[in-house]
């Protein structure tokens, strides 16, 4: 099979999309938000988190009223796509200036950084970046500095000064490789001022820089200049196969899936020592081209060269040594543990080259990149955002190894450079800075029964503290109504669904594989599912009998082997909750079914704790009672049947409920979700084969 370069435009050429009558009237801070949301919107123009805007403003000093120049820059850790107002950093530029007097020289160039709060303009909170000092030195009102795969291709190749030239003659310049940091900026003043009828420059493994005193034209010169680099490869690299041709072919989309799920909890077993992660799965054509091509093992092997783009996926991924033509997933699940402990090994290695004597520990050794031939690529990380986030820098690294070895040779960073940022004391300070996670961060959870009220209020529960959760149900339009007010409220990363119905074995298995592809596995089963039924044991039909021996006790049975499946695949304990009811400890008139499948969950319940202790794997029950508002199983007849029994009616029922209670309080999901959080939290990691009653009192559901 032949495979051809796709040209780095995607087909469709950049958009420009400034609309002056929504600009008229903008100030220039909101000018500059405008700009750069617009850049961030398209992920050819640059990466998510990478590259900076900034706006040279003339403001009134808050303090004594004088006119001042005021840089507006977007400020650490944001992303140019989604920044707002309080996004930006704003500082002085004439106390900007004035530090070069106090600059000593590049070994203390990390000292400046800690000086920008000095310069801060209105007291804003917002931290400047190290990239500060570069849009601060350009002696021009409004700068752009974005990552391009287009441009970050030419200035990873082994000739990308030559190539620079080439393509923009002396519109755009070339620097030579630095670090990002005060000297990078005092390099890019001379430059400009050496310069004064350049439009911009190519920083060497890095990106682009572009400039003007107009906000629109700085945005269309952006703009401009990408897509002739666009078209300029495009015309270098029509018809030629990329990296090398082909060598394998990709498997039909359900087994390259079937492939992922076998492989990815079992990757995140062994790199879940220090926390838990989470997974992602990509199998486009880019990433396919690439992963089965002649040329995938050497490039893979040099390294990233843009610095965002081996912050996010280390300096290196892994190659699973899978044959799609030979299909070995077998042989490779075998030969995995010494793969990853290799990876691990000379990343190590490579640590120990590389380090200073102030340089920060080791951090986790383990892959974030997995690259499978004939499957696709896999990332890891301590949240799905994240993993995925990975995942689409690697795909930009994929496009720029396709340009740089199409037209020259592809270069990585050297080794030391790559180390230097990867483990730069302010990168690390940064990361001390960071939140502590959440209580359930890195872990997922599957809940069946998912759109029903205790099932929505549990994952609600979860996903606050930092779960992902797929939902499951039955039901496809309550499932993806629940899924969209959670997908609301958490983000479209941490909620999926499957539609699942308990009692059908493949349904089962195919969910819970479909889990694993999309967050790497499972941490945590909520078995949920469930019906009610009322009716005298004379009236109790064989199919009613079986309908709730079904659901109730074989569904909880098939659930609960798969998880174990995966749950043993990882080796890194798990929790399963089963939700079962007061019913199973103690008995009600005229639901002999309904009771007896109840305790059989909870007897099931007790032999899994016992079968999964020695791996890890806790199994506790929760018992609700009388939880009626939002649970499905109060609608309709069985609604009707329990106030018949209770010789009340519909509306008298819960006040019956709650008079009944030792509390004499009515229970709610919300009730049932804390009690299955306690349960999957690490609060309970000493707790397996317990039975927790959420019923308001009941001195008959005692446990004993």
């Amino acid at each position: 099979m032949t495979t051809t370069a796709p040209d780095l435009t995607k087909t469709a050429r950049l958009q420009n999309l400034w609309d002056d009558a929504r600009v008229k009237g903008m100030t220039e801070p909101e000018k500059l938000l405008y700009r750069s949301n617009l850049l961030g919107s398209d992920k050819r123009i640059t990466n998510y988190g990478g590259g900076n805007t900034s706006a040279k403003v003339m403001q009134p000093d808050p303090l004594t009223g004088e006119t001042v120049e005021v840089l507006w820059v977007k400020g650490s850790g944001g992303d140019v796509g989604s920044i707002k107002m309080d996004g930006f950093a704003t500082l002085y530029m004439d106390k900007l200036r004035s530090l070069k007097g106090i600059y000593k020289g590049v070994q203390m160039e990390d000292e400046m950084v800690g000086l920008l709060p000095h310069c801060t303009f209105n007291l804003n909170a917002r931290a400047a970046s190290i990239d500060t000092p570069l849009h601060a030195y350009v002696p021009r009102k409004h700068v752009d500095h974005m990552h391009p795969d287009a441009i970050i291709a030419i200035a990873a190749s082994a000739n990308s000064k030559a190539l620079t030239a080439e393509i923009f003659g002396d519109d755009i310049g070339w620097l030579p490789w630095k670090r990002p940091g005060y000297e990078l900026g005092l390099w890019l003043e001379k430059f400009c001022l050496d310069n004064p009828d350049a439009k911009g420059v190519v920083l060497e493994s890095h990106g682009l820089f572009t400039w003007d005193d107009d906000a629109k034209a700085c945005y269309d010169l952006t703009l401009e200049i990408i897509q002739k680099a666009m078209d300029w490869f495009a015309g270098k690299t029509a018809g030629k196969p990329a990296f090398g041709g082909a060598r394998h072919d990709s498997l039909p989309p359900d087994d390259r899936r079937a492939v992922a799920a076998r492989l990815m909890p079992a990757i995140r077993g062994m790199v879940s020592g220090q926390q838990h992660m989470v997974g992602h799965f990509d199998d486009s054509a880019a990433v396919l081209e690439f992963v089965n091509a002649k040329d995938m093992e050497p490039l893979a092997a040099l390294g990233t060269s843009c610095p965002d783009h081996f912050l996010r996926t280390k300096i290196r991924p892994l190659v699973v040594a899978f044959d799609p033509a030979q299909n070995n997933l077998d042989q490779v699940m075998a030969g995995l543990p010494a793969q990853v402990t290799a990876y691990r090994d000379d990343y190590a290695a490579y640590y120990g080259r590389c380090k200073h004597p102030d340089s920060p520990a080791l951090r986790d050794p383990n892959a974030v990149v997995y690259l499978v031939p004939g499957v696709g690529m896999i990332t890891f990380a301590k949240d799905r955002a994240t993993a995925r986030i990975s995942g689409e820098f690697y795909v930009n690294a994929i496009n720029v190894m396709r340009g740089a070895s199409a037209v020259s040779t592809y270069c990585g960073l050297p080794e030391q450079e790559a180390f230097d940022i990867e483990y730069w004391l302010l990168e690390e300070a940064k990361l001390q800075r960071m939140p502590k996670p959440k209580s359930l961060a890195g872990r997922v959870a599957l809940v069946t029964g998912g759109a029903g009220g205790i099932g929505s209020a549990t994952a609600e529960r979860y996903l606050a503290e930092g779960a992902c959760v797929m939902l499951a149900d039955i039901d496809a339009a309550a499932l993806a109504a629940t899924a969209e007010g959670l997908t609301k409220r958490f983000g479209a990363d941490m909620v999926r669904t499957v539609e699942m119905n308990v009692t059908d074995e493949a349904a089962v298995i195919a969910a819970f594989a479909h889990c694993a592809v999309e967050f790497g596995g499972i941490d945590i089963l909520v078995s949920n599912a469930g019906i009610a039924s009322s009716a005298p044991i004379e009236e109790t039909t064989l199919a009613l009998w079986n309908k709730n021996m079904d659901i109730l006790s074989t569904g909880y049975f098939l659930v609960s082997r798969e998880a174990f499946k995966v749950l043993r695949a990882q080796g890194i304990g798990g929790s399963v909750v089963f939700v079962a009811s007061k019913n199973g400890l103690a008995a009600s008139p005229n639901a002999s079914a309904y009771c007896t499948a109840k305790a059989a969950e909870i007897h099931l319940a007790r032999c899994l704790a016992l079968e999964g202790a020695e791996a890890g794997i806790r199994v506790n029950v929760v018992n609700p009672d009388a939880v009626l508002r939002g649970s499905k199983i109060w609608s309709g007849d069985w609604l009707t049947q329990r106030a018949s029994t209770y010789k009340t009616d519909k509306d008298g029922l819960e006040e019956m409920y709650r008079q009944r209670s030792l509390l004499k309080r009515s229970v709610y999901p919300e009730d049932i979700a804390e009690a299955a959080y306690f349960f999957a939290a690490d609060l309970s990691g000493k707790s397996t084969g317990n039975i927790l009653n959420v019923d308001a009192g009941n001195v008959q559901s005692f446990t004993r």
